[in-house]
């Protein structure tokens, strides 16, 4: 017969009879058979709050919170805060022109923030028009989709999508990815910034896609924020990088098109 058996055996009392071990909650079963049909019950140990924080233990797997890569060994991936951002953008030119605080006043905000970087928008524009009835082929892209247009407001026509990009060159280092999330203060208007994440050694203007999900006409201002950039840092450089790959879009400037 099957026999499910518990992961240790049970400490003994003063009395000699089973203890949980410390830290187990009160829900942990028994290790007495049931009904001696041979069948033993599973004990599960629940870790309190505390002891669970202090090992690294994680509710879901039962093992450690940190993800297993081969080897044996661990993997962990922080978040930057503004004071590495700063020494990055100052020592390594990872992002220029850098502002290194918060520029709010009359503007929607953009620079260094607690742990990311608000980035401008540039005031070139590709407007979705359908007006030489082209068909949008991430394969064989027709330039006539769009209408280039170079102003400080940008309308974006009701249910349509424009390409922008940043005024901020980025350079990517090889251990981190960064990440791209649109401004509360566009979200709450009904604009979706949506960017592809940074890879590892990647350099170029950032080219982003702004979606109109209105029925009204909507306004973009250029050279204020229009999404804010996280940088993941691993804990080590990965094995190929954006570079290594020889990636379509390295060192893209201005607004850039679909390649293949």
């Amino acid at each position: 017969k099957t026999r499910f058996r518990t992961p240790a055996a049970p400490r003994s009392g003063s009395a000699g009879k089973p203890q949980a071990p410390q830290g187990a909650g009160a829900g942990a079963c028994g290790g007495r058979r049931a009904g001696g049909t041979g069948f033993r019950h599973h004990v599960v140990l629940i870790p309190s709050l505390e002891r669970a924080q202090a090992t690294g233990y994680n509710a879901v797997t039962g093992g450690a919170a940190r993800s297993s890569i081969p080897g044996g060994s661990t993997a962990t991936m922080g978040i930057m805060p503004d004071t590495w951002i700063r020494d990055m953008a100052q020592t390594k030119g990872m992002i220029e022109p850098f502002v290194d605080r918060q520029e709010r006043e009359g503007v929607i905000s953009y620079g260094l923030s607690s742990y990311g970087y608000d980035a401008r928008v540039a005031d070139e524009f590709k407007i979705f028009t359908n007006v030489y009835n082209a068909v949008v082929d991430p394969k064989a892209f027709d330039p006539s989709g769009f209408v280039d247009v170079k102003t400080p407001v940008c309308v974006i026509p009701p249910n349509s999508f424009v390409l922008a990009r940043t005024v901020e060159y980025f350079r990517v280092p090889r251990d981190v990815l960064v990440i791209c999330l649109g401004k509360s203060t566009y979200a709450r208007c009904g604009l979706i910034v949506n960017v592809t994440p940074l890879e590892p050694e990647w350099e170029g203007h950032v080219t982003v896609e702004v979606s109109n999900t209105t029925p009204l006409p909507a306004k973009v201002y250029a050279n204020e924020g229009l999404c804010q950039f996280l940088f993941l840092k691993g804990d080590s450089p990965c094995e190929t990088s954006y570079a290594d790959k020889a990636g379509k879009y390295m060192r893209q400037t201005g607004v850039t098109l679909p390649r293949l």
